[in-house]
Formats: C-alpha cells, sequence, structure tokens
C-alpha cells in the first residue's frame, strides 16, 4: 500500500491524488459497500498512463470509475485488496466538434446530457438516452455498452462509436480516434474494449456518431389488450413509419400503480390504469407530422384489434410527460424494494411467451408481485419481482436466488440474455458462468491474461478472478 501511495505521490500533480469519499463506494441501491486505497481524478491521458504504470509495476488494483450509475457493482470492489480508484470526471472537454461529418470527440469523463447539448447546439443528436443522463459519463457507458430507450433506431453504445483513446493495463497509450465510418486496417480495438467494464484498459476518450435533429417529434401512450397485442402493434407502426419510429416502450399496470403507490407524483393519462400499454415515440423529418402519423396508427390499430384507447401528445411538453411516467417507474420501485430485479432480454417474437410464462415459474418460489416494463422494440425487458402488499424485501431475503434462478433459466431456455444492457459487473458474473457459451468464455480469458497478465484491471467484474 504504501508503495503505491508514494508511487503515485511522485508521478501525479497534487491535484490528482484525493482521499477516497464514501460516495465512491456506495451504489445506487444501496447493495453493496466497497473499498479504495486511493482515489485518482486525472486531468489528462497522459496522468491516466502514469497511474495505470504505477499500478501495473506494484500490483495494485484499479477500479475505473464513471458515473457510479451502475446497477450491478461494476464501479466498486467489496474483499480483496484495496483498490486505487480512477475517476474520470476531471476529463469532461469536447476536444473536437465536425458539424460537417456529424461527429463529436469527447473526454471519458464527459456527462452523457453535457453530450447531447453540445451536439443540439450544432443541429445534431447524440441519440443514447437513458434515465442517469444527468450523471452517467460517456466512459462508463461505452465501457458497459449502455443501451437506453433509443436502440432500436440508433442502437447501443458501441453502434454510436466511431473510435477511442484508452490506456491499456501496462501504462500503453491506444489512440484510436477517428471519424471514419470504413477504416479496414486491422483489429478492430475499439470494439473490444467497448462492454469490457474497464477489465482490458480505462477509455479515456471517443469519437461519437451524431445523427440529424429530427424536424418534429412527436409521442403516444397506447392501450393494448397484452403482450401480443403490442409486437403487432410494433410491426405495423415500423411498416407505417419506418425509422421514423424512435423508440417503443411497454408499461405494465404495476408500474402505474406502484407510482400512484409511493410516486414520484406523475401525470397519469388514463383514469384507470391499464394492464398494458405502450409508449410510441417518434422523430420525422420531411415535413410530416407526428401527431398525423400517431392518429393513423391508432385508428389502423384500433381497427386491427391491437389498441383499445390512446392519448397522443399534443405539445412537446406533454411528451415529457409522457417520458416522465416512463422514467420514474424506476425510482417507483426503488420505494418499494424489489426482492430481485432483472435485465433480460428475449428475442422480441419471444417477449408474450416469456410474460405469460414467468409468472407461473416464479409461483412455484412463491407469492409475489411482479412489475415488468421495458423497450420492447429491442427485446429488453425490466422484470422486477416485488413482496405482496404488507411484506418486505426483507421477508424474501432466502428466496432471492431461487426467484434469479427461476428467472433467468427461462429466459436462456428461450435464447434470451440475463444481461440485456447493465452489463456483467460482479453481480453476475455467477451468471455468466452458468448461461456463457464456453467457447467464448475461454477466448475471454485468453484476452484477460494477454492483455492483463497482472489482473489489475478490475478485478473480479466480469470474469472470476
Amino acid at each position: 500500500m504504501t508503495d503505491i501511495l508514494s508511487l503515485l505521490a511522485e508521478r501525479l500533480p497534487p491535484s490528482a491524488l484525493r482521499e477516497v469519499e464514501p460516495r465512491y463506494l456506495e451504489e445506487p441501491r444501496g447493495r453493496w459497500m466497497g473499498q479504495g486505497a486511493a482515489l485518482v481524478l486525472p486531468a489528462t491521458t497522459a496522468e491516466v498512463a502514469d497511474t495505470i504504470k504505477a499500478c501495473a509495476e506494484t500490483g495494485t488494483p484499479v477500479i475505473p470509475y464513471g458515473g457510479g450509475t451502475g446497477l450491478v457493482g461494476g464501479q466498486l470492489s467489496e474483499s480483496g485488496p484495496a483498490p486505487v480508484i480512477l475517476s474520470l470526471e476531471r476529463m469532461r472537454a469536447v476536444r473536437e466538434m465536425d458539424a460537417q461529418a456529424g461527429t463529436m470527440t469527447v473526454e471519458a469523463g464527459a456527462i452523457l446530457a453535457d453530450i447531447h447539448a453540445a451536439a443540439e447546439a450544432d443541429g445534431w443528436i447524440f441519440p443514447l438516452t437513458l434515465a442517469s443522463q444527468g450523471s452517467a459519463r460517456i466512459g462508463g457507458l461505452l465501457a458497459t455498452n449502455a443501451g437506453g430507450v433509443n436502440v432500436i433506431r440508433y442502437g447501443n453504445a458501441r453502434d454510436l462509436c466511431l473510435g477511442i483513446e484508452a490506456v491499456l493495463p501496462d501504462g500503453t497509450v491506444m489512440n484510436t480516434l477517428s471519424p471514419l465510418r470504413k477504416n479496414n486496417t486491422g483489429y478492430d480495438l475499439r470494439h473490444l474494449l467497448i462492454g469490457a467494464e474497464g477489465t482490458l484498459g480505462v477509455i479515456t476518450a471517443a469519437t461519437l456518431r451524431l445523427f440529424p435533429m429530427p424536424e418534429a417529434t412527436g409521442a403516444a401512450l397506447m392501450v393494448v389488450p397484452g403482450a401480443e397485442a403490442a409486437l403487432g402493434l410494433l410491426r405495423m407502426a415500423q411498416a407505417r413509419i419506418g425509422e421514423g419510429v424512435s423508440a417503443f416502450e411497454i408499461i405494465s399496470r404495476m408500474g402505474l400503480d406502484f407510482l400512484n403507490e409511493v410516486g414520484p407524483e406523475v401525470k397519469q393519462p388514463f383514469d384507470t390504469p391499464p394492464d398494458w400499454m405502450c409508449l410510441v415515440d417518434l422523430g420525422l423529418s420531411g415535413g410530416a407530422r407526428p401527431e398525423e402519423a400517431l392518429e393513423e396508427l391508432f385508428a389502423e390499430a384500433f381497427e386491427a384489434g391491437l389498441v383499445t384507447d390512446g392519448v397522443i401528445a399534443q405539445s412537446e411538453a406533454q411528451r415529457q410527460e409522457f417520458w416522465a411516467l416512463r422514467e420514474n417507474i424506476p425510482l417507483a420501485n426503488r420505494r418499494i424494494g424489489a426482492v430481485s430485479s432483472h435485465d433480460i432480454s428475449v428475442p422480441v417474437a419471444r417477449i408474450p411467451d416469456f410474460i405469460a410464462e414467468a409468472p407461473g415459474k416464479l409461483a412455484e418460489v412463491g407469492e409475489y408481485r411482479i412489475n415488468c416494463f421495458g423497450h420492447l422494440g429491442d427485446g429488453n425487458l425490466h422484470y422486477n419481482v416485488f413482496p405482496m402488499p404488507g411484506r418486505t424485501r426483507a421477508d424474501h431475503e432466502t428466496e432471492r436466488g431461487a426467484i434469479k434462478r427461476a428467472v433467468h433459466d427461462l429466459v436462456h431456455a428461450m435464447g434470451g440474455s440475463v444481461s440485456a444492457e447493465h452489463g456483467i459487473g460482479r453481480f453476475k458474473v455467477d451468471d455468466l458462468e452458468r448461461y456463457g457459451d464456453p467457447g467464448k468464455l475461454a477466448a475471454m480469458r485468453a484476452i484477460k491474461a494477454a492483455l492483463d497478465p497482472r489482473g489489475i484491471m478490475n478485478p473480479g467484474a466480469v470474469l472470476k478472478s
């Protein structure tokens, strides 16, 4: 410990070395507490490299830290040698904005909401959008290959990144920052580090893809009889509106009931909360009017028996009200207290089957409330299990493993993923071992051993140490 602290003090300016504050040792749901030997806040890529070199020389673990919003424990370590926590929060600059090409090069500590604002100032959008965008940082979002609500149209974080700068486990700086769409010059190491959760190096900067700002946006909430009808509505929307469909969310009554029960207080559009409804969000250009497109979609879907009621936003403020309802469901979940939460994906066509079969699997374990909602357009569901009224999650502490196994076994049987967009972190390492393809796991271990032979980069995350 003394060796690493001495080396860091010798090689870094005083402004980069801090005492570890409690907020760096906590995770959003309060389930784990981490530890840290030192907190390093570099201001440059060179200072990141100096930090990693010092850790490599002493065999000290390093945990790259973004906005701290991860939900699978990738940003903290409960056991083992105390790590150096490496936060990129001082590296927030927009290094370059190319308004002609529609690209932006930003440092890894840039907050997502600030990237949105910088893009929009030049008439572009960066479409990665999620509830934590006011605190999540682009380095962490890329390291976890974040998804969000617009994946159906624009893809995951890796689809929005053209190049990265990163510091590898020996302190080498790898610079593949580039605005090029076509660049077949050997291995594309950008995609190796994106989604690696800091286990293969530290992303320090990225060149991002921007997209033209839609001329008009709109949204509607449409009541559907069930998941099968919701899929039919999705197919109809895509056939009628095409890439103008930016997001397509499914929301169950339980989420609406939770909002009514514990808040946050948001405006609900229907007097009686429906069992299922879909949030359809559009971004159109070429003079098209979203309200008209949504009215025509509703009329056709109503005729086909796919929807029974609906509300179309008549202003941007009302559209934001619809999104506030959707984005506050996780906050209500937190106030109720989930027994077990699941970030899963299944093939889109199997979603109705999963929603129909999963409650029966859980009933074999116990009696629960289920809040199912998420990104129907890309197959990602947040399938969360809660105690019945009058009970708390503490009453079901011994059942959590069985609940998770029931949900994940069904997901796996349907060809899905037990981690759709949150990553593996430390919380899902055993799940990856259980459900991951053996050949892929062997290749991952070989890559980890080759790039990080001392195992200092975020040890215990993704792969077992």
